[in-house]
């Protein structure tokens, strides 16, 4: 079979083999007792949302590389769902963030479940362990997903390579970005900021979301080197533009889009090439004012407000915005380098746009 797979019936495939494997590990965690429910309950409900991006890349991967369609890549592919709710869950712990695509986080809601029920000790503090244990699940679940899915063995091996790297190389992007948020910018050039920005960018969400998936998929099935760097630099260029577009939402993002309030970036202080822009052309009262806002827990409309317009103001978003077009035609200049199939090549094409031009 190797036919043509709409985009929406990828993600209906996807969504049928998280159902059967949260069946299956529902069963396996059921001897334990009734109480661990509250621990899987979060996972399933966050995965039966996004946009599926990760996944696709994997599966357009293969199918670029002249694989047919097939069960076991559609299962290969929803490993990187799984893989994306783990850091989902433990970045959530990480950013103390109190919602995700508008309901609230794991570690929120295990906090709150704690608090109803009147237990001993702190809530959050509760929460917390329980949200990295269920991202702990989610890591296990992943390569439980891979390593069952029935591709032949050859195939297997050639993306596991991949595989495992992208497992370890995002834990090394986590600290990363876990670092950054604690290290001093006002010391700092503009080049070392948006260097350290974009290095984080790489390895915190540019290589997971895109160049490791589609290269998982693609070696999975076999390319030669010159296809596999092309798709390499495709999927860091667009992973590049697609996390320059989610900072963008993280200050402008509607939150009914979004899932997350207005400004959380703003409040949370992410160190941003956005943030990287303005501060280059900020005046020094507005750097003064910026340093009293950026980053307090308690940032109300107004100074989000502020924060926003000073942003636009400087040039930050028309920097940025430029940032994403060059990343975006590198992708797609990147691609043309590719020895791929017409559909895998068009549907790659099409998850520029997809990736880029988005409101959530």
């Amino acid at each position: 079979m190797n036919q043509a797979l709409p985009l929406h019936d990828l993600r209906d495939q996807i969504q049928a083999v998280l159902d059967r494997a949260h069946l299956r590990h529902t069963e396996e965690l059921a001897p334990i007792g009734p109480e661990i429910q509250a621990l899987i309950d979060p996972v399933n409900a966050l995965l039966r949302g996004g946009k599926r991006l990760r996944a696709g890349f994997c599966y357009w991967g293969y199918r670029a590389a002249g694989g047919p369609h097939s069960e076991s890549i559609i299962q290969v592919a929803t490993a990187m769902e799984v893989f994306q709710a783990a850091a989902l869950l433990h970045d959530d712990v990480m950013d103390r963030s109190d919602t995700r695509r508008g309901m609230p986080t794991a570690h929120r809601q295990l906090a709150a479940l704690h608090r109803e029920n009147g237990w001993d000790g702190d809530a959050e503090r509760f929460g917390e362990a329980a949200a990295i244990l269920a991202g702990d699940l989610c890591l296990n679940w992943t390569d439980e997903l891979y390593s069952t899915s029935g591709l032949p063995t050859d195939e297997l091996a050639r993306g596991r390579t991949v595989f495992d790297l992208m497992r370890t190389q995002l834990m090394g992007g986590q600290y990363l970005d876990v670092l950054e948020s604690v290290r001093p910018w006002d010391t700092a050039t503009t080049q070392e900021r948006l260097d350290r920005s974009r290095t984080v960018i790489r390895y915190k969400s540019a290589k997971y979301t895109v160049e490791q998936p589609l290269l998982i998929g693609a070696t999975a099935f076999g390319v030669n080197d010159t296809t596999a760097t092309a798709l390499s630099e495709y999927g860091l260029a667009l992973g590049e533009a697609f996390q320059l577009r989610d900072d963008v939402l993280g200050v402008y993002g509607d939150p009914e889009a979004t899932g997350k309030p207005a400004g959380d970036d703003l409040r949370e202080g992410k160190r941003t090439v956005l943030i990287a822009y303005a501060l280059d052309a900020s005046s020094e009262a507005d750097t003064a004012r910026f340093t009293e806002l950026f980053g307090r827990d308690d940032l109300d409309d107004a100074g989000v407000n502020w924060l926003r317009d000073w942003v636009t103001s400087t040039g930050g978003v028309d920097r940025t915005e430029e940032l994403i077009s060059k990343a975006s035609d590198d992708a797609a200049a990147a691609l043309q380098r590719a020895d791929l199939t017409d559909e895998g090549a068009a549907r790659l094409h099409d998850l520029i746009g997809i990736a880029v031009a988005r409101s959530a």
